[in-house]
């Protein structure tokens, strides 16, 4: 039964993701052109993420940064890097449209626990490194329950409690919940931070 809901979702993606990206064609034109002018080149970032099963990929976004660097050539904060165009597209969740083609190529999914870097995978205990279970997703649990402002542990035990509980059901309701979370425009940073401050393994 799992294995039907699971092809249902994945056909899901591919409907939603391509259908995505044809409707919203004009917005992501757009967002590439301010880009364009405003931050130059390149429009988009490009960064390896871990993926299901612990398998990395290169997950694609708008840029919403800066390149400024210190004396020593060292990429400066987040926040002091952070542009007003850069937090725009964040609010309003369009810096992650791009995830689209990942969500097309397989590499992500509409829903599931979001993608993180590749160099907290030896950081996570025996219970957070579950989260990679499944597909990682646009959004998920966490990002419906508090996104940027919750702590790792608390997102760790969302994205977990996900993975425990999946159901065609729950990523519909997340689904929902998302477009009213960034009408919201709840939890886009951490208190203190432009985005949120890295994981480094504690709880």
């Amino acid at each position: 039964m799992k294995s039907i809901g699971l092809a249902i979702k994945r056909l899901c993606d591919i409907i939603v993701a391509l259908g995505g990206i044809i409707i919203l064609s004009p917005v992501l034109l757009v967002c590439m052109i301010l880009i364009k002018c405003k931050l130059g080149s390149p429009i988009f970032f490009k960064q390896r993420r871990i993926g299901k099963n612990n398998k990395e990929f290169e997950m694609i976004k708008f840029r919403t940064m800066k390149d400024s660097v210190d004396k020593d050539g060292n990429l400066l904060p987040d926040e002091e890097r952070m542009t007003k165009l850069g937090m725009t597209l964040r609010s309003l969740s369009l810096d992650e449209l791009p995830e689209l083609i990942n969500i097309l190529k397989g590499e992500m999914s509409l829903i599931g626990p979001r993608p993180l870097l590749v160099k907290y995978l030896p950081l996570y205990d025996d219970k957070q490194i579950k989260r990679h279970d499944v597909t990682p997703g646009l959004t998920g649990w966490a990002q419906v329950n508090g996104r940027n402002s919750l702590s790792w542990c608390e997102k760790f035990e969302l994205d977990v409690w996900y993975v425990e509980n999946w159901s065609l059901y729950l990523d519909v309701k997340i689904f929902f919940l998302t477009f009213y979370k960034v009408f919201k425009r709840e939890g886009i940073s951490q208190e203190g931070q432009a985005t949120m401050e890295y994981f480094d393994g504690s709880n």
